[in-house]
Protein backbone atom coordinates (compact mmCIF):
# COMPACT_ATOMS: atom_id res chain seq x y z
CA UNK A 1 0.00 0.00 0.00
CA UNK A 2 1.33 2.95 -1.09
CA UNK A 3 0.67 6.61 1.03
CA UNK A 4 -0.94 9.17 -0.70
CA UNK A 5 -2.38 12.82 -0.72
CA UNK A 6 -4.78 13.31 -3.08
CA UNK A 7 -6.75 16.95 -3.68
CA UNK A 8 -9.63 17.10 -5.77
CA UNK A 9 -11.57 20.09 -7.65
CA UNK A 10 -8.66 22.54 -7.74
CA UNK A 11 -9.99 25.33 -10.39
CA UNK A 12 -9.32 27.94 -12.10
CA UNK A 13 -9.52 29.85 -15.04
CA UNK A 14 -6.85 29.78 -17.62
CA UNK A 15 -6.19 30.57 -21.34
CA UNK A 16 -5.04 27.27 -23.01
CA UNK A 17 -5.41 25.94 -25.74
CA UNK A 18 -5.16 25.93 -30.03
CA UNK A 19 -7.70 28.58 -30.45
CA UNK A 20 -7.60 32.21 -30.73
CA UNK A 21 -11.05 32.58 -28.70
CA UNK A 22 -9.44 30.21 -26.05
CA UNK A 23 -6.26 32.38 -25.43
CA UNK A 24 -8.61 35.49 -25.51
CA UNK A 25 -11.66 34.82 -23.86
CA UNK A 26 -10.41 31.73 -21.58
CA UNK A 27 -12.15 29.03 -19.90
CA UNK A 28 -12.44 26.87 -16.57
CA UNK A 29 -10.36 24.20 -16.08
CA UNK A 30 -9.86 21.88 -13.08
CA UNK A 31 -6.89 19.92 -11.85
CA UNK A 32 -6.81 16.36 -9.76
CA UNK A 33 -3.22 15.34 -7.83
CA UNK A 34 -2.51 12.44 -6.44
CA UNK A 35 0.99 12.68 -4.08
CA UNK A 36 2.66 9.51 -3.42
CA UNK A 37 4.05 10.47 -0.12
CA UNK A 38 5.86 8.46 2.56
CA UNK A 39 3.39 9.52 5.56
CA UNK A 40 4.99 8.03 8.57
CA UNK A 41 7.02 10.09 9.70
CA UNK A 42 4.06 13.04 9.92
CA UNK A 43 1.80 10.34 11.27
CA UNK A 44 4.10 9.57 14.25
CA UNK A 45 5.23 13.31 14.54
CA UNK A 46 1.97 15.79 14.28
CA UNK A 47 4.30 17.67 12.67
CA UNK A 48 3.30 19.98 9.37
CA UNK A 49 7.26 20.31 8.38
CA UNK A 50 7.29 16.44 7.96
CA UNK A 51 4.88 16.18 5.39
CA UNK A 52 3.75 18.17 2.14
CA UNK A 53 1.75 21.57 2.43
CA UNK A 54 -0.94 20.75 0.29
CA UNK A 55 -2.26 24.36 0.58
CA UNK A 56 1.06 25.62 -1.19
CA UNK A 57 1.00 22.61 -3.81
CA UNK A 58 -2.73 23.86 -4.57
CA UNK A 59 -1.73 27.74 -5.01
CA UNK A 60 1.14 26.53 -7.01
CA UNK A 61 -1.18 24.12 -9.55
CA UNK A 62 -3.36 27.58 -9.77
CA UNK A 63 -1.02 29.64 -10.54
CA UNK A 64 -0.08 27.38 -13.66
CA UNK A 65 -3.53 27.54 -14.69
CA UNK A 66 -3.79 31.31 -14.52
CA UNK A 67 -0.61 31.69 -16.10
CA UNK A 68 1.31 32.10 -19.60
CA UNK A 69 -1.05 30.37 -22.41
CA UNK A 70 -0.22 27.22 -23.42
CA UNK A 71 -1.74 25.38 -26.45
CA UNK A 72 -2.46 22.03 -24.95
CA UNK A 73 -3.22 20.79 -21.49
CA UNK A 74 -0.52 17.80 -22.03
CA UNK A 75 1.73 20.70 -21.41
CA UNK A 76 0.29 21.85 -18.77
CA UNK A 77 -0.27 18.63 -16.56
CA UNK A 78 3.12 18.46 -17.34
CA UNK A 79 4.26 21.40 -15.82
CA UNK A 80 2.09 20.64 -13.06
CA UNK A 81 3.38 17.74 -12.10
CA UNK A 82 7.15 18.79 -12.53
CA UNK A 83 6.16 21.97 -9.81
CA UNK A 84 4.72 18.69 -7.28
CA UNK A 85 8.00 16.61 -7.55
CA UNK A 86 10.35 19.50 -6.81
CA UNK A 87 9.08 19.33 -3.58
CA UNK A 88 11.31 17.10 -1.43
CA UNK A 89 8.95 15.06 0.37
CA UNK A 90 6.66 14.46 -2.68
CA UNK A 91 8.03 10.62 -4.55
CA UNK A 92 5.22 10.07 -7.60
CA UNK A 93 2.55 12.28 -9.01
CA UNK A 94 -0.65 11.62 -10.86
CA UNK A 95 -1.83 14.93 -12.37
CA UNK A 96 -5.46 14.71 -14.23
CA UNK A 97 -6.13 18.50 -15.88
CA UNK A 98 -10.10 18.61 -16.92
CA UNK A 99 -11.25 20.74 -19.85
CA UNK A 100 -14.76 20.62 -19.90
CA UNK A 101 -15.01 23.92 -21.69
CA UNK A 102 -13.00 21.89 -24.67
CA UNK A 103 -14.54 23.04 -28.33
CA UNK A 104 -14.91 19.51 -29.24
CA UNK A 105 -18.02 20.15 -31.81
CA UNK A 106 -20.27 17.51 -30.22
CA UNK A 107 -21.81 17.02 -26.88
CA UNK A 108 -19.21 15.90 -24.06
CA UNK A 109 -19.48 15.82 -20.38
CA UNK A 110 -15.52 16.80 -20.14
CA UNK A 111 -11.90 16.16 -21.47
CA UNK A 112 -9.50 14.77 -19.34
CA UNK A 113 -5.69 14.41 -19.35
CA UNK A 114 -4.13 12.32 -16.97
CA UNK A 115 0.01 12.27 -16.72
CA UNK A 116 1.93 9.96 -14.03
CA UNK A 117 5.57 11.35 -13.15
CA UNK A 118 7.75 9.71 -10.43
CA UNK A 119 11.12 11.04 -8.87
CA UNK A 120 14.19 9.42 -10.64
CA UNK A 121 17.18 10.66 -8.67
CA UNK A 122 20.58 9.80 -8.58
CA UNK A 123 22.29 9.29 -4.76
CA UNK A 124 25.69 8.79 -3.45
CA UNK A 125 25.33 6.50 -0.32
CA UNK A 126 28.44 4.77 1.77
CA UNK A 127 29.07 1.79 3.23
CA UNK A 128 31.33 0.68 6.66
CA UNK A 129 31.91 -1.77 9.08
CA UNK A 130 34.26 -3.23 11.15
CA UNK A 131 32.42 -5.33 13.57
CA UNK A 132 31.73 -9.78 12.72
CA UNK A 133 31.99 -11.12 9.07
CA UNK A 134 32.54 -7.42 7.62
CA UNK A 135 32.81 -8.49 3.89
CA UNK A 136 30.09 -10.85 4.62
CA UNK A 137 27.91 -8.34 6.06
CA UNK A 138 28.31 -5.57 3.13
CA UNK A 139 27.82 -7.67 0.72
CA UNK A 140 24.61 -9.15 2.16
CA UNK A 141 23.80 -4.73 2.37
CA UNK A 142 24.02 -4.03 -1.25
CA UNK A 143 21.76 -7.14 -2.25
CA UNK A 144 19.34 -5.77 0.11
CA UNK A 145 19.80 -2.33 -1.49
CA UNK A 146 19.54 -3.72 -4.36
CA UNK A 147 16.54 -5.20 -3.32
CA UNK A 148 14.75 -2.34 -2.08
CA UNK A 149 11.41 -1.45 -4.24
CA UNK A 150 12.43 2.01 -5.67
CA UNK A 151 16.25 1.45 -5.64
CA UNK A 152 18.17 0.80 -8.74
CA UNK A 153 22.33 0.29 -8.44
CA UNK A 154 24.18 1.84 -11.25
CA UNK A 155 28.17 0.72 -9.92
CA UNK A 156 29.59 -0.67 -6.64
CA UNK A 157 33.46 0.17 -5.86
CA UNK A 158 36.13 -2.10 -4.82
CA UNK A 159 36.70 -2.10 -1.07
CA UNK A 160 38.84 -0.03 1.13
CA UNK A 161 40.32 -0.95 4.45
CA UNK A 162 40.58 1.96 6.59
CA UNK A 163 41.96 2.95 9.87
CA UNK A 164 39.50 3.86 12.35
CA UNK A 165 39.62 7.91 13.07
CA UNK A 166 38.53 9.23 16.27
CA UNK A 167 36.44 6.88 19.15
CA UNK A 168 37.87 4.17 21.44
CA UNK A 169 40.34 1.74 20.06
CA UNK A 170 38.72 -0.49 17.31
CA UNK A 171 39.76 -3.24 14.39
CA UNK A 172 39.71 -1.69 10.74
CA UNK A 173 37.16 -1.11 8.78
CA UNK A 174 36.65 -2.08 5.00
CA UNK A 175 34.64 0.93 3.09
CA UNK A 176 32.36 1.20 0.08
CA UNK A 177 30.47 3.35 -1.95
CA UNK A 178 27.09 2.01 -3.91
CA UNK A 179 26.09 4.65 -6.46
CA UNK A 180 22.01 4.36 -7.55
CA UNK A 181 18.83 5.99 -8.77
CA UNK A 182 15.68 5.93 -6.87
CA UNK A 183 12.39 6.84 -7.18
CA UNK A 184 11.77 7.19 -3.25
CA UNK A 185 12.23 10.86 -1.32
CA UNK A 186 15.32 11.53 0.92
CA UNK A 187 13.63 10.58 4.05
CA UNK A 188 11.84 7.68 2.70
CA UNK A 189 15.37 6.51 1.46
CA UNK A 190 17.16 7.18 4.49
CA UNK A 191 14.00 5.24 6.40
CA UNK A 192 15.60 2.03 4.56
CA UNK A 193 18.98 2.65 5.01
CA UNK A 194 18.54 2.67 9.02
CA UNK A 195 16.23 -0.37 8.64
CA UNK A 196 19.42 -2.38 6.73
CA UNK A 197 21.44 -1.55 9.76
CA UNK A 198 19.17 -2.21 12.11
CA UNK A 199 19.22 -5.97 10.23
CA UNK A 200 21.98 -6.28 11.02
CA UNK A 201 22.72 -4.75 14.94
CA UNK A 202 23.64 -1.88 14.27
CA UNK A 203 23.81 0.51 17.57
CA UNK A 204 24.75 3.96 18.32
CA UNK A 205 25.73 4.42 22.06
CA UNK A 206 29.13 5.56 21.38
CA UNK A 207 29.95 8.13 18.55
CA UNK A 208 32.62 7.21 16.22
CA UNK A 209 32.61 3.79 17.77
CA UNK A 210 32.50 0.19 15.99
CA UNK A 211 29.61 -1.05 14.83
CA UNK A 212 28.33 -4.08 12.58
CA UNK A 213 26.93 -1.81 9.60
CA UNK A 214 27.11 1.96 8.60
CA UNK A 215 25.00 3.37 5.73
CA UNK A 216 25.56 6.89 5.54
CA UNK A 217 23.39 8.68 2.78
CA UNK A 218 25.82 10.84 0.93
CA UNK A 219 24.34 13.13 -1.52
CA UNK A 220 20.85 12.92 -3.46
CA UNK A 221 20.58 14.62 -6.73
CA UNK A 222 22.66 16.10 -8.87
CA UNK A 223 24.71 19.21 -8.39
CA UNK A 224 25.62 19.56 -11.55
CA UNK A 225 22.27 20.15 -12.52
CA UNK A 226 21.22 21.75 -9.53
CA UNK A 227 18.51 19.22 -8.14
CA UNK A 228 20.75 18.23 -5.24
CA UNK A 229 18.42 18.23 -1.91
CA UNK A 230 20.83 20.88 0.11
CA UNK A 231 19.10 19.82 3.83
CA UNK A 232 19.73 21.00 7.48
CA UNK A 233 16.89 18.91 9.53
CA UNK A 234 19.00 17.34 12.11
CA UNK A 235 17.47 14.16 11.23
CA UNK A 236 18.61 14.31 7.57
CA UNK A 237 21.59 17.09 6.95
CA UNK A 238 22.20 16.86 2.87
CA UNK A 239 24.83 16.56 1.37
CA UNK A 240 26.51 14.63 4.67
CA UNK A 241 28.45 17.23 6.82
CA UNK A 242 31.86 15.82 6.63
CA UNK A 243 32.03 13.60 3.81
CA UNK A 244 34.42 16.09 2.02
CA UNK A 245 36.74 15.22 5.00
CA UNK A 246 36.40 11.39 4.67
CA UNK A 247 38.60 9.92 2.65
CA UNK A 248 37.28 6.61 3.13
CA UNK A 249 34.34 7.81 1.40
CA UNK A 250 35.78 9.89 -1.40
CA UNK A 251 38.08 7.51 -2.49
CA UNK A 252 35.54 4.75 -3.39
CA UNK A 253 33.21 7.41 -4.86
CA UNK A 254 36.06 8.43 -6.88
CA UNK A 255 36.64 5.27 -8.48
CA UNK A 256 33.34 4.48 -9.17
CA UNK A 257 32.54 8.21 -10.60
CA UNK A 258 35.74 10.08 -12.01
CA UNK A 259 33.33 12.81 -12.59
CA UNK A 260 31.89 13.16 -9.17
CA UNK A 261 31.37 16.54 -7.37
CA UNK A 262 30.04 17.28 -4.28
CA UNK A 263 28.41 20.44 -3.02
CA UNK A 264 31.09 22.17 0.01
CA UNK A 265 29.06 25.13 1.30
CA UNK A 266 27.32 26.76 -1.99
CA UNK A 267 30.91 25.22 -3.69
CA UNK A 268 30.76 22.86 -6.15
CA UNK A 269 33.66 20.54 -6.23
CA UNK A 270 35.34 17.97 -7.61
CA UNK A 271 35.86 14.71 -5.53
CA UNK A 272 39.39 14.47 -6.40
CA UNK A 273 39.97 17.69 -5.61
CA UNK A 274 38.66 16.81 -1.98
CA UNK A 275 40.14 13.28 -2.39
CA UNK A 276 43.71 15.28 -2.53
CA UNK A 277 42.71 17.40 0.41
CA UNK A 278 42.04 14.76 2.83
CA UNK A 279 44.72 12.65 1.66
CA UNK A 280 47.14 15.46 2.15
CA UNK A 281 45.49 15.95 5.86
CA UNK A 282 46.18 12.52 6.57
CA UNK A 283 42.86 11.76 8.29
CA UNK A 284 42.80 8.25 8.11
CA UNK A 285 45.49 5.55 6.63
CA UNK A 286 44.03 3.57 3.49
CA UNK A 287 44.61 0.80 1.96
CA UNK A 288 43.27 -1.66 -1.05
CA UNK A 289 40.33 -4.15 0.78
CA UNK A 290 39.64 -7.37 -0.37
CA UNK A 291 38.89 -8.40 -3.70
CA UNK A 292 34.66 -8.65 -3.69
CA UNK A 293 31.94 -8.81 -6.74
CA UNK A 294 28.79 -8.30 -4.87
CA UNK A 295 25.73 -9.69 -6.55
CA UNK A 296 23.19 -6.26 -7.73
Amino acid sequence: MTDRIILQGISARGFHGVLDAEKSDGQDFGVDLALEVDLRRPGRSDLLAHTVNYAEVAADVVALITGPSLDLIETLADQIAAAALRRPLVQAVQVTVHKPQAPVGVPFDDVQVVVERQRDEAVVIALGANLGSVQATLTIAVRQLAELDGLRITAVSDLFETDPVGGPEQPAYLNAVVLARTRLAAYGLLTELHRIEDDHGRVRETRWGARSLDLDLIQYGDPQSSSDLVSKDPELILPHPRAHEREFVLAPWLAVNPEAVLRVGKTLVPVSELLERAAFCDFAGMRPGPQWSPSW
